[in-house]
């Protein structure tokens, strides 16, 4: 199976439940997890079907350039891959399932088009910058590091984020980088040794407030109780404000990080048996029964 999005010819694949179906989603993808492989994807592909879930996942499209694919095109193929599961299961409840950055693209398509719900695992509620900057210090302070380097990272990262928006020189911020180059935890800090040309990270600034706030359908979070990667309270605290008293629902992960496995593995055996437990459990809450 493919998905076509313009002149681009996206593998697919598409796991049906061995009777009827009582509901459908869509995978979407993680910032480096971009194949329909992914250990998290084959597992919905396990899990759902049993269940009367059918499950949709596809490869996202190639990055251009080496720069990331932006949430607008990802956002694009989501709904061409809504539209392919509804020609393929009928008439019954689909959704979005995303991961990390897979949540802001989510999040993004329900906006422009209709779904029955969305699953969102570790769905960042401030922008792409700012979770960055979040994140970067949480891993220095975590590998030991004290706060004199987290606060000459924010600074660092500060800088490159004023670069690439045009307001800082070229010269000004690479020299700065040239220094931290030379910083032990320079590896922590997910900046490249060469600056790019400005405008390069094209979703920056990318706030998803506005975003959840369109969207109406049910909404479930689920977040390792100590994601080092993505800011919980804020991000809780965004979509609170945006649901409006909406149906949302938020389940704390115990002994997960970012992925939704314990002990941060990267394998099937490790996923988590909370989180498999509250996804079947709040699906079938919101699903209607076998025909």
């Amino acid at each position: 199976m493919e998905l076509h999005v313009g002149e681009l010819r996206l593998p697919a694949i598409l796991d049906l439940p061995a009777g009827p179906a009582r509901g459908s989603l869509v995978a979407l993808h993680g910032s480096h997890a971009d194949q329909r492989s992914y250990f998290l994807y084959e597992h919905l592909a396990r899990l759902l079907p049993p269940a009367g879930i059918a499950v949709l996942r596809y490869d996202r499209r190639p990055r251009v350039d080496g720069r990331d694919v932006p949430l607008t095109a990802q956002a694009d193929d989501a709904a061409e891959a809504l539209e392919l599961l509804r020609r393929q299961v009928g008439d019954v409840p689909v959704g979005l399932w995303g991961f990390s950055q897979g949540a802001w693209a989510a999040s993004l398509t329900a906006s422009r088009h209709p779904v029955d719900f969305l699953v969102l695992i570790g769905c960042s509620g401030v922008s792409p910058a700012a979770q960055m900057r979040y994140a970067t210090a949480e891993q220095l302070r975590r590998h030991g590091y004290g706060e004199a380097d987290i606060a000459e990272v924010g600074r660092l990262r500060r800088t490159a984020e004023a670069y690439l928006r045009g307001e800082v020189s070229r010269p000004t911020a690479q020299a700065e980088l040239d220094v931290a180059v030379e910083r032990p935890w320079f590896p922590l800090v997910f900046l490249p040794r060469e600056l790019p040309e400005p405008g390069s990270w094209a979703d920056m600034d990318f706030d998803p407030e506005p975003v959840f706030a369109t969207v109406s359908c049910p909404v479930l979070l689920c977040y390792g109780e100590t994601d080092g990667w993505t800011p919980i309270e804020e991000s809780m605290a965004a979509w609170r404000r945006a649901a409006g008293g909406g149906d949302l629902s938020a389940a704390r992960l115990a002994g997960c990080d970012h992925l939704p496995t314990l002990d941060e593995g990267e394998t099937p055996d490790r996923i988590s048996a909370q989180y498999e437990n509250v996804l079947l459990d709040w699906l079938g809450d919101r699903l209607p029964s076998r025909r």
